[in-house]
Formats: structure tokens, sequence, C-alpha cells
């Protein structure tokens, strides 16, 4: 049973927060639960009402359906093995009627504000044209993901062109009609070459032009006849070993970047995060698709780049990622700097004073996000339970250190790379920490963490 005075806030209704509800719910722990949209899914809804969802009108996952499903909810049995997006929504939809989790949602309710007062969180929500105080809290579950705050390089100079970020695509006539179009695609990661590919087709009469900073690895989405996701190695396995059968792997399928027309990668395969895609290549071994280095000025209906060339282009796409962002928090409860937010388990801060803050989801997990915060809720709802307790805050800060270490002190350095986390070691970890945190709860007379 949940402690007497638990009651948790939690902040948006996408994956991360769904199946945060659906497992406080299990446990009995009251919430309130708000959603900036007037429907579920998050960056997964398709034109969402609330304009944050980068979804576009041709997406399909990059995790197979064997990875992204759900433990308690596998998803259908006749799916394809990359499902479309309309498919994952429903999917969504389905879990979240399914565990009657829609009648707890407070939709169209913008968190405006997270103040801390005392030991208690306190939120301020926008509803209706109005601002009301809910509170307070024991903990907040935040959810409200990191697909949807735009980063844009700055480049100087005047584009007298369409410019726009991958977040506003949606088909080759939306936002703009590309029919005809000279068209730069900024970034080579799974976004940018998604849109490349559909731009690039000469059906759309366009002259393509991908910009990349430096190369990348662009993986097929199966290997041997299945996806490359289905039968990861086990847990156990150490990293080390599973990168150089995976680089190997790679090597084989596609060989060497540069025969596609494609700048040298300067690391390894899987020292960055993995662009997957079973087109792209083919397109730039077609011609369809033209590479050039790092766009370095606007100038007028022009574009130059880093090698001194200059074309005139009609349409510039940044596929250039995004920022972690938390506009309803006060910068002294986020220890937020150059996109890294340390966390530990990536799930709280050290400081024990911010110990009631949880961030749910908030990782680049291989190979899935859609089920990571679902093993994450393990440990959350425990906490608030009182079944878990957290280790020392100087304890915390070490182990913190030494998870980043080893989940990213692989990849080069690169604000793509800033909560990088391999799914199965981090599931295999989380377990044994929950199992010692509630050994920790019993010998503190199953004292609250926070």
């Amino acid at each position: 049973m949940a402690h007497a005075e638990s009651r948790v806030l939690i902040i948006g209704a996408g994956c991360s927060g769904f199946t945060t509800a659906k497992r406080l719910k299990d446990e009995g722990i009251p919430f309130d639960w708000f959603e900036l949209s007037d429907r579920i899914g998050g960056n997964w809804a398709y034109n969402n009402a609330n304009g944050r969802s980068a979804a576009y009108a041709s997406l399909h996952i990059d995790t197979s359906k064997w990875r992204l499903q759900f433990e308690d909810f596998p998803c259908p049995a006749d799916w394809p093995d990359f499902p479309h997006h309309s498919l994952l929504l429903g999917y969504f939809n389905d879990y979240v009627d399914h565990f009657g989790l829609r009648p707890l949602i407070r939709f169209n309710s913008e968190v405006a504000r997270v103040r801390q007062e005392g030991a208690g969180w306190f939120a301020e929500v926008k509803s209706g044209g109005e601002t009301a105080t809910h509170g307070p809290y024991s903990h907040v579950a935040v959810c409200n993901g990191h697909h949807w705050d735009p980063n844009i390089p700055a480049i100087p100079g005047t584009f007298t062109g369409t410019e726009l970020h991958a977040r506003d695509y949606r088909t080759p006539f939306e936002p703009v009609d590309t029919r005809g179009k000279t068209i730069v695609v900024v970034g080579l990661g799974n976004t940018a070459v998604d849109i490349a590919s559909e731009l690039g087709q000469r059906s759309l009469g366009t002259r393509l032009i991908v910009s990349a900073r430096r190369g990348v690895w662009v993986l097929p989405k199966y290997l041997n006849g299945k996806p490359m996701d289905k039968t990861p190695l086990p847990a156990w396995v150490p990293g080390w070993l599973k990168r150089r059968l995976g680089a190997w792997a790679v090597r084989k399928a596609v060989g060497n970047m540069e025969d596609y027309g494609l700048p040298a990668p300067d690391h390894k395969p899987l020292e960055a995060h993995p662009t997957v895609s079973s087109e792209f290549l083919l397109r730039c071994g077609n011609g369809d698709i033209e590479v050039k280095p790092i766009v370095t000025e606007k100038a007028g209906d022009e574009l130059v780049f880093a090698d001194g060339s200059r074309e005139k282009v009609d349409i510039l796409i940044h596929a250039t990622g995004y920022r972690l962002s938390f506009p309803f928090l006060s910068p002294e409860d986020v220890a937020l700097k150059d996109n890294q937010l340390p966390l530990f388990k990536r799930m709280v801060q050290p400081d024990p004073r911010l110990h009631g803050l949880w961030f749910m989801g908030l990782a680049q997990p291989l190979p899935t996000l859609v089920n990571f915060a679902e093993q994450q809720s393990k440990l959350f709802a425990a906490c608030v339970a009182g079944r878990y307790a957290l280790p020392p805050p100087a304890e915390m800060a070490r182990i913190t250190a030494a998870d980043e270490a080893v989940h990213k002190g692989h990849y080069y350095a690169s604000q793509r790379h800033t909560i990088q986390v391999d799914f199965d070691l981090y599931c295999h970890d989380l377990k044994a920490e929950l199992a010692q945190g509630e050994r920790r709860a019993q010998t503190g007379g199953r004292k609250l963490a926070a």
C-alpha cells in the first residue's frame, strides 16, 4: 500500500505517462494526471492538437514490434515488423482503454509551473482559460518527452527560401509543396534520412541535397532476413564484445559508406546513435541524393557549404534533433546544462531536496523508447509505496557517473549522445537496483526516500 501522504503528479500522456499511470494505478497510489493536448500519444499522435508531434505521414518506427511491445499488453500478432505510426498510436489507445486509464486524464490542461514548498510539490495548471494550483504532491513524474523543442543550428546570414525544422515536416506537399524544388536536408540521423529518401524520389522532380557535419554508419533494418534488433545478445555479454560483433555485422551488410557517396565516418559502427534505413543508401547509390558538407552561410536564395561551394536552394530543412526542455520547472530544480541532466538510473537527481522529482522516459535507449518508462515505473512505484529506498546522495552521484560512462562512454561527444542508454543492460541493472533498494527500505524501517 502507498504511504498515507503519497500523491503523485503526472505530467504528460505519451507512452511514458500512461505506462507510469498504469503502474501507480496497479499499486493503488493516487495521482493527478494532466495532458496539454486533447489526446494521448505525445510525439506519436500525428498532427497532435498541441503542435508538438514530430510524426510525419510516412513515418514507420525503427524499432521492430518484437522489442517495442509492452510486457503486459503484447502488440497485435498480425503487425508488420516495423509498424506505421498510425498502428502504434492505435496500440497506445488500446492500452489506455484496456487498463481503464482514459477517465483519469485531464486533457487540455497545461502544467505551467511546478514548485516545491516545504515537503510537498505544487503545480499551477492552465485549463479552460483559468489557472488553478494543485497539490501538495509527494512525487512528480515528468513525462513531457524530449522530441518537441527543436534544435536549430545558428548559421550566419539570411535565407530567403522556405526554412523549417523536421518537426514541422508532414508530407512532400505540407507544409510546403516540394515538387520541382531544390531542397537541402541538414543532418544524417534517422529523421533526416527518412525525409531525404522521401523527397529524393524522381517522381517529385526535386533535387535533394543532404548536408552532413560528419559521416555516420547507416544500418539496415534487416539482417539475414530478420529485423536486426529481434535477437539481441544477452545483457551479460560485455559491451565491448557486443559492439565488436555488431560492427563486423554492419560492415559485412553495408560495406563502406564512401561507396554510396557519403563521407567516411570518423568512428566505428555503433559508436554513435545508429541511423537505420533500408532505403537511404539505395537512393544515394542511385544518384537520387547528393551529399555535401555542412552549411556555413545563408546568402539570400543561396546556401554556402564548408567546401566553398554554393547552391541556389528553395527549401532548407533542419533535421538536427531536439533540446531537453522543462519550461515548467525552475532552473534551481533541474540541473540541466549543455543538454545534459545527470540522473540516478536516468530517473532522479542525487540532490536530496529533489528526490520527489522524477523524470520518466528521459533517455535515448537502444533499441526502444516505447516501453522504457514501463521498466522505470517498477522502481518509481516501489519508491512512492515505501518498498524501495534510494541510496545516500553521494552514492547516487557515484553510480550515476559510472552508469553514464558505461552507457555513453564509447560514443563520440555530441548533443545527440547526452542521454544514450543500452536498453537491455539498463533493465538488467534496474532490476538489481530495485532489489537493493528494497533491502535498504526494510533496514530503514520502510521510510520513504522523499
